[in-house]
């Protein structure tokens, strides 16, 4: 197994130190993401004005909303290789077929 990694991040302000199986810098990027969700959200009207409770669930609601549609796009995007793959074997097919009717007219 790998070793775990530790660096320290800064997220609003605080340092903590994480850990995990990652390279450093996946975690500072994960860091920095958060860090940056939380920062566009405080420009948001009214969003400092909330408890500091009720500022975490909106960010993480944010993050999982970030996290579902990067996930439904993924989704899509595997559904359209798997369509361009199939289209790309049929068009093998069919000039391995035309190949050989070609062979044949001309034998």
């Amino acid at each position: 197994m790998a070793d775990k990694n530790y660096t320290d991040v800064t997220i609003a302000g605080k340092i903590y130190t994480l850990g995990g199986y990652e390279d450093e810098e996946y975690l500072q990027r994960i860091a920095t993401y958060v860090n940056t969700k939380q920062n566009d959200l405080k420009k948001t009207m009214g969003f400092l004005r909330l408890p500091a409770d009720y500022q975490n669930v909106l960010t993480q609601l944010n993050l999982a909303d970030d996290y579902f549609k990067a996930r439904k796009k993924a989704a899509m995007l595997e559904a359209k290789v798997e369509l361009l793959e199939k289209e790309i074997y049929n068009l093998k097919h069919e000039l391995v077929t035309n190949q050989m009717k070609y062979e044949k007219k001309h034998d």
